[in-house]
């Protein structure tokens, strides 16, 4: 079984874990721990009940007025296709609108998971510049090969 809810501090090891392996892949930004504390609020974690082990991790940031964006998507590979991604984004959207966010955005290697859950492929140039201020740390900037995505 499995619970989701809002990450802890206790969580910051496995959070970063779980996204180190896809960074290493190349398919996600590395985020040290130091960012993880910073933006811990931000994380919803699926939890194995049984086992305590952290199994997936999404985290929701507010970008700009009434903007949100989805990132820091990561299930564990042994627990892959098992809905848990989906919950964990159809909770981060739930928060959103609670602080009344219009519309979500995702950058993103798996366009077929967010479209999904009724995103739709926009360009990059779509979306506010207040959101590359994040991009200017990654490896793969202004060449950034990922699909962006929106949901209003």
């Amino acid at each position: 079984m499995i619970r989701y809810r809002k990450a802890t501090f206790a969580d910051t090891d496995e959070i970063h874990d779980l996204i180190a392996g896809y960074a290493a892949q190349g398919v996600m930004l590395p985020k040290p721990h130091s960012t993880l504390y910073e933006t811990l609020r931000e994380f919803v974690v699926a939890e194995e009940v049984d086992t305590k082990k952290i199994v997936g991790v999404g985290a929701l940031h507010l970008t700009w007025n009434e903007l949100a964006e989805v990132r820091s998507m990561a299930v564990d590979k042994n627990f892959s296709r098992r809905g848990i991604g989906s919950a964990i984004v159809k909770k981060l959207l739930e928060e959103g609108r609670a602080f009344g966010v219009k519309k979500f955005f995702t950058l993103t290697y798996r366009p077929e998971f967010f479209k999904s859950l009724g995103f739709a492929t926009t360009t990059k140039e779509s979306l506010p510049h207040k959101i590359w201020k994040d991009c200017m740390d990654c490896p793969k900037f202004p060449n950034c090969d990922e699909i962006a995505m929106t949901l209003e």
